[in-house]
């Protein structure tokens, strides 16, 4: 019958695929992070302040916002790459993560200064600077992330595509934390998340298509 050799046309390139790991496939992501900071950490680009930096409440904040907000689009990412999984609720909690960060810079240094003092603890030419070396260590784990999501099978393949751009993006910025010489929250503020932004813009464009399944 017609039905039955279209069927048998549709299935025919069809190949077993084989069963998701999570656990495994977030192994892998924090390995290429790790892989990262070893790089980074031993050709030398480590900020020389280190030491008296681990003393400042800002560079704590950093630190642990970034990695919240790692750990928290990577768990939203992995999860959603399986067909029955939504990545609606672990967006929404990212951006509440997020506002919870940003307030938690403001207390933590709050910017009570004239308008000409906040625009110069901006420093335009470190900031551009600083965001471009975030986006592209935020590529290696974007390009593993991606990988993982082709071989998945996600049904909302826009809303993963913003996991998986936040998680990249705060990777990459928690690796940069090592080598950035600023903990000035309003810096902070601007050109971690303007960075961040790029590459969650970025996967949102290209991973759907991409990833197409």
């Amino acid at each position: 019958m017609v039905d039955d050799q279209l069927l048998e046309r549709l299935v025919d390139d069809l190949r077993p695929r084989r069963r998701r790991r999570p656990g495994i496939e977030a192994l892998a992501i924090l390995s290429i992070c790790a892989l990262e900071l070893a790089l980074l950490l031993g050709t030398g680009f480590v900020r020389p302040d280190m030491i008296q930096a681990m003393a400042l409440a800002s560079f704590w904040w950093k630190l642990g916002s970034l990695g919240l907000l790692a750990i928290g689009g990577g768990v939203t990412s992995i999860l959603s790459f399986d067909p029955s999984r939504s990545p609606r609720l672990g967006l929404s909690r990212l951006l509440a993560l997020l506002i919870l960060c940003l307030v938690g810079g403001w207390f933590v240094g709050a910017p009570r200064a004239a308008l000409t003092t906040l625009l110069a603890r901006l420093d335009w030419s470190e900031g551009i600077v600083c965001l471009a070396k975030m986006v592209v260590l935020s590529l290696p784990p974007l390009f593993g992330l991606g990988l993982l999501m082709r071989r998945g099978a996600p049904t909302q393949p826009v809303g993963t595509a913003l996991a998986v751009g936040i998680t990249a993006a705060a990777c990459g910025a928690l690796i940069f934390v090592f080598a950035c010489p600023h903990d000035d929250p309003l810096y902070i503020a601007v050109w971690y998340v303007a960075g961040c932004g790029l590459v969650t813009l970025a996967a949102r464009l290209l991973l759907p298509i991409l990833t197409r399944w």
